[in-house]
């Protein structure tokens, strides 16, 4: 299925341009960041989170004012859950000191405790989640662990597999794209829990093989337009991986979105990140990862990629056939 019929875009010629734009956007995100914080899910944080229904609508500032009178009401969070239809909310109280499973549970019982003294309903309970601090704080470290060594492995088989720029420019656009993938997650408030841990890493590996398939092919480019510029290689490989790139991503998108809009509340964290990660993935594909390569070894002509078979050596030129001189002819005698 072709959609484009031989594309021959410049890609290259905005390469500092988006460099530019990422960098506004992580420059932001690491503002936010550093004012508000970013929030995190109970898995890393610690702490119990309860789903209530209500039989009636039931404002969110309602709740949060019955539940004042806890023991750190003033940090316990309330926010609407799941479809309008069902009149949930969902209570999430972070875990103060050294708390053991029996303190947290305790937790779930001053909520209902605290709801019904202030009689604003009838509820009842239809989810609890509770995860102590140590249990967090082991997640959250294994995660940050499992990022950095997959960015060390994939900058090791890169740069066997390929070369040294192509390893580097591949782990400069997974580390962009976690950048950006944060940033918009600060920006729209999103907890960082399993769920979008497990998307980060999913949309890094559906990043590092957009990255590779174009790779690969200015690979296979460099063997048979060695007297090109790189950035002219580099242009026509993503232009032949343009058509692919396109349908991949595009399907990709199209699920994320379905997830997001009909996946409900539990999985929007999960299909934002999805979302986020899609774009940035295709552009830093071409934007950072290419470009990265291009920065690295310069625009002049290419050389051969340290797996290309060498160059056919040239016949040897003809040679000329020499002429005999003549012998000098004998003076006569006279």
């Amino acid at each position: 299925m072709h959609i484009f019929k031989n594309p021959d875009y410049d890609f290259l010629r905005w390469r500092v341009h988006a460099i530019v734009v990422s960098w506004i956007i992580i420059l932001a995100g690491v503002f936010t960041i550093a004012t508000k914080g970013i929030p995190r899910g109970v898995e890393f944080a610690g702490g119990t989170v309860v789903v209530l229904q209500f039989e009636q609508p039931t404002s969110d500032q309602t709740v949060r004012t019955a539940l004042e009178s806890m023991p750190g009401g003033g940090d316990i969070q309330v926010q609407a859950y799941g479809e309008p239809s069902q009149h949930q909310t969902m209570v999430r109280v972070p875990t103060v000191g050294q708390e053991s499973g029996e303190g947290l549970t305790a937790t779930r019982q001053a909520i209902e405790t605290a709801l019904k003294q202030a009689s604003i309903g009838t509820f009842s309970i239809v989810g609890t989640e509770i995860v102590g601090p140590s249990v967090g704080q082991e997640l959250r470290s294994k995660a940050i662990w499992a990022t950095v060594l997959s960015l060390i492995g994939i900058l090791g088989y890169l740069a066997f597999r390929y070369q040294l720029s192509f390893g580097v420019g591949a782990v400069v656009a997974t580390i962009h794209d976690l950048l950006i993938t944060l940033s918009f997650l600060a920006f729209f408030r999103y907890d960082i829990s399993l769920n979008v841990i497990a998307a980060i890493l999913t949309m890094t590996g559906y990043s590092m093989n957009d990255t590779i398939v174009i790779f690969d092919r200015v690979r296979e480019n460099l063997r048979s337009m060695r007297r090109d510029s790189l950035n002219h290689v580099i242009n026509v490989a993503v232009n032949q991986t343009l058509g692919r790139t396109v349908i991949t991503s595009g399907t990709t998108l199209l699920t994320a979105l379905a997830l997001f809009f009909f996946g409900g509340e539990v999985l929007h964290g999960f299909a934002f990140t999805m979302i986020v990660g899609i774009i940035t993935g295709t552009y830093s594909s071409v934007f950072i990862a290419a470009a990265t390569v291009s920065f690295w070894r310069g625009s002049g002509p290419v050389r051969a990629a340290s797996h290309a078979p060498g160059a056919a050596s040239a016949p040897p030129a003809p040679q000329q056939p020499t002429r005999r001189a003549k012998p000098a002819r004998k003076a006569r005698a006279s």
